[in-house]
């Protein structure tokens, strides 16, 4: 039972950051119908910029916020100097574009920082609290938990009840309408991709102070989990990619700590992803489609 407590507490700590990558993709999908495979490597762009502005200030917060920010100028400077010129008629062509990005940016990276892992510090202590004997929770696992509910509260408001985030929805269901009700789409994109790439960076900065340290392919195993955590969710559902973020980590961490042929935690990702492709390829939590014909 011990054991179990302290997997689950585990799993759900991991799922909230896979949560948080997974809105960063479902943030891009809703704004251009879009999956981004280039959210891992732009959010590991972010963190090597924190990592330097926190070398120079010797300030964590301070490499926070310029991790956030230069999210922000990614995201941007990505959807206006590559993905719009990206031809949306087959779904292949953006994914191809994409993938070049993540080659594009990691071959930066590794000539600016070398392709050795850089040491990344939590800004709290990832020892867990020890109660009754049994380890509970860490002081970072409760950051990440309240940093990760902030960032849910605050896209959840910016969608549901603010001008901007109808108009981010409206851009990416209906283009047309929306220019012809004065929208400017192509804003609403630009901004729907510095918003993902925020979030994304932010998850970055969660996440790599847990691993190996920061690489330029830092994140490629944690975007399999969180892409699996957003097709889980559905690509259209916020709250389905906090759900299947979670889940995803529970899922990680119970096979990690449970069975008996080693790690075998990312073969059980594929294995949940493909289950849920073919059961119900919208995602678990996804809306009703309205029938084409």
């Amino acid at each position: 039972m011990n054991r179990f407590l302290f997997l689950t507490i585990d799993g759900l700590s991991k799922g909230a950051i896979f949560a948080a990558f997974a809105l960063a993709l479902v943030l891009i999908h809703r704004a251009t119908r879009i999956v981004n495979f280039s959210q891992g490597a732009m959010a590991v762009a972010s963190a090597y910029v924190a990592y330097s502005v926190t070398g120079a200030t010797g300030n964590y917060w301070i490499g926070l916020v310029a991790a956030v920010v230069s999210g922000l100028l990614i995201g941007a400077l990505i959807e206006r100097g590559v993905m719009r010129f990206v031809s949306h008629t087959a779904p292949l062509n953006a994914v191809i574009v994409a993938l070049g990005v993540v080659l594009v940016i990691q071959a930066i990276l590794g000539f600016i920082y070398s392709n050795e892992y850089l040491p990344a510090d939590a800004p709290f202590s990832t020892i867990p609290f020890v109660v009754g004997g049994l380890p509970i929770i860490s002081p970072f696992d409760i950051f990440v938990f309240c940093l990760i509910g902030a960032v849910v509260v605050f896209l959840t408001l910016l969608f549901t009840r603010t001008a901007v985030g109808l108009r981010l929805r409206a851009s990416a269901f209906a283009p047309e309408v929306s220019r012809l009700l004065g929208v400017n789409v192509a804003r609403m994109r630009t901004l729907g991709w510095a918003l993902a790439a925020a979030v994304g960076a932010l998850a970055a900065m969660l996440v790599i102070p847990t691993e190996l340290g920061l690489n330029p392919g830092a994140m490629d195993l944690v975007f399999v989990s969180a892409f699996t955590a957003a097709v889980v969710g559905g690509l259209d559902s916020p709250s389905g990619a906090v759900i299947g973020g979670l889940g995803v980590g529970l899922l990680l961490s119970y096979v990690a700590g449970y069975s008996p042929y080693g790690d075998v935690s990312q073969i059980a990702i594929i294995v949940m992803l493909l289950l849920v492709l073919l059961i119900k390829p919208s995602g678990l939590f996804s809306g009703v489609t309205a029938r084409r014909v």
